[in-house]
């Protein structure tokens, strides 16, 4: 049997998946779509090599009318919004520490070691589904709704898809 989550996508997660191989350009020049997520999101700069993981999730997030936090452009700033969640569910934010800042992405998968697998934004300068250890996460966090409700995942959003680690395109077998 699949894993529900497949057949249920989130508008959030569904969204960013469109964006999968999208990538910031060096120099001069930027990205056309970043630089539109940023007008649309009220940014006050406009160009793509600042670092970007919370404009790509706050665009998901709004395109899917959730609620994005007042310093959306600060990935720890979602680790204090929304619902924190005990341990990880399929579509919930992935907050973490790095140095000089953070890193926040959607977690969609785990692998048969002790990672998950993400989509996110500014993962290697594109829009990626990556894996990172879990010990690297310092939240796993449920957005609320466009109008600030606070809401939960489904029991079955906690039964992540497991990923083959390295090959992401599709889940292994849960049957």
């Amino acid at each position: 049997m699949s894993n529900p989550n497949i057949k249920n996508e989130l508008p959030w997660v569904d969204e960013g998946r469109h964006y999968i191989g999208l990538t910031e350009i060096r120099g001069t020049r930027h990205n056309k779509t970043i630089q539109r997520w940023l007008s649309e999101l009220n940014a006050w700069w406009r160009d793509d090599e600042t670092p970007w993981c919370g404009v790509f999730t706050a665009h998901c997030l709004s395109a899917s009318k959730r609620g994005i936090p007042k310093h959306w452009y600060r990935a720890k700033a979602y680790a204090s919004y929304g619902t924190l969640l005990s341990q990880p569910a399929y579509g919930c934010l992935g907050v973490m520490s790095r140095k000089g800042g953070g890193h926040v992405c959607f977690i969609i998968g785990k692998t048969s070691g002790n990672r998950l697998v993400v989509l996110g934004g500014n993962q290697n300068n594109q829009v990626s589904i990556a894996s990172y250890p879990r010990s690297r996460f310092d939240a796993f966090v449920w957005p609320p709704r466009g109008n600030g409700v606070p809401s939960l995942p489904y029991h079955y959003r906690y039964d992540l898809p497991n990923y083959q680690y390295g090959h992401y395109r599709q889940p292994t077998s849960e049957a």
